[in-house]
């Protein structure tokens, strides 16, 4: 059964591993990878080095997917793409924002020191933005 708009915001507004897809372009299969993330109402943020294949894909596409889920009963899914709407240099906000919801708060500080990222130099790393605006969502209600 497919989630109501909250149900399915919720859902991704919670602690998930993501995988992320982006068009490659030269005929293959779509690149996907996990990664953390974070989702506030409207959009969609993840952080990727400004080097990357991941960004490189996601600058020439200019969109990407995102597919979250939970494997233990009762199965749910969400999966939402569409297109990049900001890419910014990675602040120490950006970084605390995201490690805060995966780790510890001793594992956020180990977290953004080893990043790189400092007031006023990004690590190289970007922080990209994307809007959703196709959205695909069930719970299978399995277990």
């Amino acid at each position: 059964m497919a989630l109501g708009v909250q149900e399915r915001e919720e859902f991704l507004a919670g602690r998930h591993v993501a995988s992320l897809a982006v068009e490659r372009g030269d005929g293959r299969a779509p690149l996907t990878v996990p990664l953390w993330y974070w989702y506030e109402p409207g959009g969609v943020r993840v952080i990727t080095g400004a080097d990357s294949v991941k960004a490189r894909f996601i600058s020439a596409a200019g969109r990407f997917s995102l597919l979250v889920q939970q494997t233990a009963p009762t199965y749910l899914y969400v999966s939402v793409d569409g297109p990049v709407v900001a890419t910014t240099p990675t602040t120490v906000g950006d970084m605390v924002t995201e490690a805060s919801r995966y780790l510890d708060a001793e594992g956020v500080d180990d977290y953004v020191s080893g990043s790189g990222v400092t007031e006023g130099d990004s690590g190289g790393l970007l922080t990209l933005a994307m809007r959703p605006e196709h959205w695909l969502s069930a719970d299978l209600g399995w277990g």
